[in-house]
């Protein structure tokens, strides 16, 4: 299983941040920085806490601290990627009405409560001691954050069919991820579902790659 995982996880973070460098390299326009940003957040973010993950493996070393400073790290950088999500759904639709602003001001609002809640200590996050209790605390305004952009681009999911299925990608990323934010602590069988989510991202990313111009033989 660690080296089926292991292999799994490295390809992942090469795959996420050779993405968002590429795009960025082909860059045409806004809506290739923000698709070039997000994947690098995406993968810089989540090397925090697959590296030492990986590690944890095959050496003898303690690495509790570290992998609990990559999970805090990813956790923010997650929230991030959303935030870009949604600032791309604005660009590409060319979305500037007073509904979508108002959308805008409580992302933001849910995403400085999230990170906020990422960062108290109750997290336990350098110990290794979960808490249920704040695991919900902190993913209560993530959750939010992701119902809202699924449904804005479950909304013009026929108007761009290079980004018509982001909605649905957002919304198995998160129904495999909340049981093992939550619960992973008393049940870490369920760190099972991160593969599955993993994969969520990967398809959202490569959407990004037929999205922009030239990338259109990805299918």
């Amino acid at each position: 299983m660690k080296y089926g995982e292991s292999t799994f996880d490295i390809l992942y973070l090469v795959f996420a941040i050779l993405t968002g460098i590429l795009i960025l390299i082909r860059r045409r326009n806004n809506n290739d920085v923000l698709m070039g940003t997000a994947a690098l957040v995406l993968g810089i973010g989540d090397s925090f806490h697959l590296v030492p993950r990986v590690l944890n493996y095959f050496i003898g070393k303690d690495l509790t601290w570290y992998l609990g400073f990559g999970k805090l790290v990813t956790s923010i950088t997650m929230t991030i990627f959303y935030i870009l999500v949604f600032l791309l759904y604005k660009k590409v639709y060319d979305k500037s009405d007073k509904t979508t602003k108002n959308i805008g001001m409580i992302l933001y609002v849910l995403a400085a409560l999230r990170i906020a809640l990422c960062l108290a200590p109750g997290n336990n996050w350098f110990t290794g001691e979960g808490s249920i209790l704040w695991g919900v605390l902190r993913n209560l305004p993530f959750i939010a954050i992701g119902l809202i952009i699924v449904f804005i681009y479950f909304n013009v999911r026929k108007e761009d069919r290079h980004l018509s299925r982001l909605w649905l990608y957002a919304a198995l990323s998160f129904l495999f991820y909340i049981p093992v934010a939550v619960f992973a602590s008393l049940l870490p069988m369920l760190g099972m579902l991160m593969l599955p989510k993993t994969v969520c991202y990967i398809l959202m990313l490569i959407s990004f790659l037929r999205k922009q111009k030239g990338w259109e033989w990805i299918h």
